[in-house]
């Protein structure tokens, strides 16, 4: 395996980590709260359990390397919808006192490098549907 294979296994490890807790962390809110949230800001609150398992689940397939191009095209969206609905009237970095949208803008470049190069790394994507032109590292 390359430094460029481990590089991109360690980057969807981590990053699949980040969302399964971000999953889990909806979970100990108890769901009902967070679907609450979703109301609060004009959002139906049934996204908010929509997103909590993409989050968990998402996040689980992309630690095991699997299913890692639409799981990453799916938070593509999820991390645009937070910042067109939640974030862009903080700014980039935040208004003093929310925080701006910096880390979305970071988790979509994540899922878009994840997007292009699903198979690079580690992960069952590579042992299933054969090889493509980018899963030789």
């Amino acid at each position: 395996m390359s430094i460029g294979s481990i590089i991109h296994t360690i980057v969807l490890i981590l990053f699949g980590a980040m969302f399964m807790f971000h999953g889990i962390a909806k979970l100990q809110m108890g769901l009902s709260n967070v679907a609450g949230w979703f109301n609060s800001i004009g959002l139906p609150g049934s996204l908010g359990y929509a997103v909590a398992i993409l989050e968990l689940l998402g996040g689980v397939l992309l630690i095991v390397g699997l299913a890692t191009r639409y799981i990453s095209l799916a938070y593509i969206i999820l991390m645009a919808g937070a910042i067109i609905s939640v974030k862009l009237p903080m700014g980039l970095l935040g208004d003093g006192k929310s925080a701006g949208f910096e880390l979305e803008l970071a988790y979509m470049l994540i899922a878009l490098f994840l997007t292009v190069e699903p198979k690079k790394g580690w992960g069952l994507d590579r042992l299933v549907g054969g090889s493509s032109s980018g899963a030789q590292a």
